[in-house]
């Protein structure tokens, strides 16, 4: 893959140090695609070395470009709606530079990680149309994503297969049974919601696979056009399955994920696709 650094920004006006940011990544062959990468860390912490550059330069290789979101999270002392807003935030940027960076406004999407992939379903099941009376030209257009890719996705915190350690890094100890709802994806899916692929193991120890079955099923009943692909075995936390620092998480069996979603991707105009298997 290429080495080339990004360019960063902030993504608020005259914010201050410790603030998100938002890293751009050109393709060298871009088609007009993006994709904002939302790496996981059960909102406590980001795992952007596995979750958030190497995929970026992944998607990068398919003629896509990509833009990683280091979002604030419990880590820093923020909890939600921060994580949200920072997403929405992050959305409206790049759809709003778009021009500027060669983009097409309309193929915009997003792609998450566990709780990045709990982010990423949130705002693909919570996003408006953008203040068009607002000063700030970013607040002015949409949040919504074009597609959305989930691997491994926290999705629900109301059912028994909800991840405690999330939940409470982005609610705290007591949140309302009104916000949980709220924010169990597969509870707020509806015919707007963007099409979707996502990809599980199924004895995932952390995330269970029954979070990604939620908001399938809810896809489902919605005849949200969606892909899923569950692996019989594999550890959490797993990126693309191949390079990640970790040796235990380089599982081949898994390596074909991304062949897949690249697939997948390229069906719904996004990059050149991957080649068959």
């Amino acid at each position: 893959m290429p080495t080339s650094q990004p360019t960063s920004q902030p993504i608020y006006p005259n914010q201050t140090s410790n603030a998100p940011t938002l890293s751009f990544y050109p393709a060298a062959n871009q088609d007009g695609s993006c994709i904002m990468v939302l790496p996981g860390g059960g909102y406590g912490h980001l795992a952007n070395d596995i979750e958030g550059h190497p995929v970026a330069l992944w998607l990068n290789t398919l003629g896509i470009c990509a833009a990683v979101l280091l979002y604030r999270h419990a880590g820093g002392g923020f909890h939600h709606p921060v994580p949200l807003q920072d997403a929405s935030r992050g959305l409206r940027t790049l759809r709003a530079g778009a021009a500027e960076r060669k983009l097409d406004p309309t193929r915009i999407g997003v792609m998450g990680f566990s709780a990045g992939g709990h982010l990423a379903a949130t705002l693909s099941t919570h996003f408006d149309a953008g203040d068009a009376s607002s000063s700030d030209p970013i607040e002015r257009v949409s949040s919504r994503p074009d597609l959305t890719v989930l691997c491994y996705p926290v999705i629900t915190f109301v059912e028994s297969c909800a991840h405690a350690g999330s939940r409470r890094n982005l609610l705290g100890e007591n949140p309302s049974p009104e916000v949980l709802v709220e924010l169990s994806a597969e509870r707020r899916v509806s015919p707007q919601t963007p099409p979707s692929f996502l990809f599980h193991t199924v004895d995932d120890p952390s995330v269970k696979v029954e979070n990604s079955l939620l908001y399938g099923a809810a896809l489902r009943d919605h005849r949200i056009p969606h892909e899923m692909h569950l692996y019989e075995h594999g550890p959490h936390g797993v990126g693309l399955a191949s390079g990640n620092p970790n040796p235990q998480r380089n599982i081949p069996a898994l390596t074909t994920w991304p062949i897949v979603c690249a697939n997948w991707l390229h069906m719904h105009a996004f990059g050149t696709g991957a080649k068959s298997l």
